[in-house]
């Protein structure tokens, strides 16, 4: 087993995977930008190195500065989180030639799932499902020629990447060449890589997604699904396991292509295949992510396998302890994400200084914390602060959980979308499982709530401003309990989208 785990993330995935290798003896080592210098996770950790200013690019995404981090701490493993390099394939072989052992899959698994066209190709090949699509597609000639084959809609995806970076759909000709030209910017911009390919575009689909953990033995298991349809921008806002659209023979088809796509690639360590299901049963391979997702609490709450203890395990050359036949789901897990941001605004990013943060908890209720009272939101990274994940024995009983928990939520000094996720999981098509992947569209498209957060966000940064002048220059988390901004926060959530 490694001595010493450099994490090579921050936020909530950073805290998690500090956590789990507290419990498995191991000592770990964090790294953080300028901007990240209080954060939680770099406190929780047994060593912390500072690797650079606040843009993303001069800290969490220079290898150079990551590698010389595990060497100065002493550390022989690094645990890549997910996003920033969790999926570079570089990485993973600069931490091989730099003799440290990297928790998660080999780097030529990862480059042959991470090029969307080449995945594709593979996993066709096995006779895995895949949707409809031309590939290599150099210009708006060649995309008007591919159009002509899979017809209109299309989706304009790019080939090196995800999480709706590149990724533009088109409906008629008029549209398609600047779609083209806009999605092959963006795609450059983000992955360094322009190349773009069009596929069918499916109207109405779940996301649903199948985790697998293979180790280095040859041995591969699932752990079931997660159906992933709550989404905004492309991006998951909640998940939930078991997927309330699959009968058992379906689950047993769909995790059969899962765990044949990524023997593939001859794949070791945890990773998830993502599908697309039409509401006729038919499904397509959507990609495969070489890493630990967000989402898997979710899965951990059902089955009860620990995914970053069995990561760390299997990385370490241990055989797989379980068998297909020793998983046993049960209940049901649903999960929000809680970021710092504004729904009512397209979503966009609202950073700020969290004033008050009072998380929930109680029976079945999981929190994954990235965040503290007092703690600066910066504007650099991906706005997540928490996760929020209730388990019950039916679906329906989650449900209600998740929504008390959320209501219990407090978060002051920067917007979140907490009453919106309310007002999804309380929306009667979401109760009654009808989710699809456009459902935010469909369902919320102007959402504003009934209350303005950033009203009462200028209210709480007045009164703790006074406050604090009057106490001499207390802190936040020094203010006595009958604050009256903590009663104005805690009302305001407990009332959601009625207050």
């Amino acid at each position: 087993m490694f001595q010493r785990v450099l994490i090579a993330n921050r936020g909530e995935i950073a805290v998690r995977i500090i956590r789990a290798c507290q419990e498995l003896g191991i000592a770990t080592a964090a790294v953080y930008s300028d901007a990240d210098a209080a954060a939680p996770h770099a406190a929780l950790a047994d060593q912390a190195v500072c690797v650079g200013p606040a843009p993303a690019t001069e800290s969490y995404l220079d290898i150079p500065r990551l590698i010389e981090a595990a060497r100065v701490t002493g550390a022989d493993a690094i645990h890549p989180g997910y996003g920033f390099l969790a999926e570079n394939a570089g990485f993973a072989r600069a931490a091989h030639d730099a003799g440290l052992t990297f928790i998660g899959p080999r780097p030529d698994a990862i480059a042959a799932m991470g090029d969307k066209i080449a995945a594709r190709r593979r996993v066709a090949a096995a006779g895995v499902p895949v949707v409809p699509a031309v590939e290599d597609v150099t210009d708006a000639a060649a995309a008007a020629a591919a159009v002509a084959q899979v017809g209109f809609p299309v989706l304009i995806k790019a080939a090196a990447g995800g999480g709706g970076k590149g990724m533009r759909v088109v409906r008629n000709a008029d549209e398609l060449d600047d779609a083209f030209a806009a999605a092959g910017r963006e795609a450059g911009a983000a992955f360094a890589d322009s190349r773009l390919f069009l596929e069918r575009y499916l109207e109405r689909p779940r996301h649903v997604e199948i985790q697998v953990l293979a180790d280095q033995h040859g041995h591969i298991v699932h752990l079931g699904e997660r159906e992933c349809s709550i989404q905004r921008r492309h991006q998951k806002i909640i998940e939930e396991s078991p997927s309330p659209a699959l009968t058992p023979a379906l689950r047993e088809r769909m995790a059969a292509a899962a765990m044949l796509a990524a023997q593939t690639v001859d794949y070791v360590n945890a990773g998830t295949v993502e599908f697309l299901l039409e509401p006729d049963g038919q499904f397509y391979f959507l990609e495969m992510n070489t890493r630990l997702q967000v989402e898997h609490p979710v899965t951990e709450l059902v089955t009860g396998v620990d995914m970053v203890h069995a990561q760390v395990r299997v990385a370490a050359g241990e055989p797989l302890w379980l068998t297909q036949a020793d998983i046993h789901p049960t209940g049901h897990a649903i999960e929000c994400r809680v970021y710092a941001e504004d729904p009512a605004q397209r979503f966009l990013p609202s950073p700020g200084t969290i004033l008050e943060l009072r998380e929930p908890h109680g029976p079945g209720i999981r929190v994954d914390s990235g965040v503290r009272q007092g703690l600066s939101v910066p504007v650099h990274y991906d706005p997540l602060l928490a996760k929020v994940a209730a388990w019950s024995d039916t679906r329906e009983a989650a449900r209600h959980r998740l929504v008390r928990a959320l209501r219990d939520y407090v978060v002051l000094g920067c917007t979140t979308n907490v009453a919106f996720l309310i007002d999804v999981l309380e929306h009667p098509a979401f109760a009654a499982g009808d989710t699809h992947t456009h459902f935010v569209d469909a369902h919320f498209p102007a959402w504003q709530g009934r209350t303005d957060d950033r009203l009462v966000a200028a209210i709480v940064a007045a009164l703790d401003i006074a406050r604090t002048h009057r106490a001499g220059g207390s802190r936040p988390d020094q203010l006595p309990e009958a604050s009256p901004w903590v009663t104005l926060g805690a009302w305001r959530l407990s009332h959601g989208s009625q207050g």
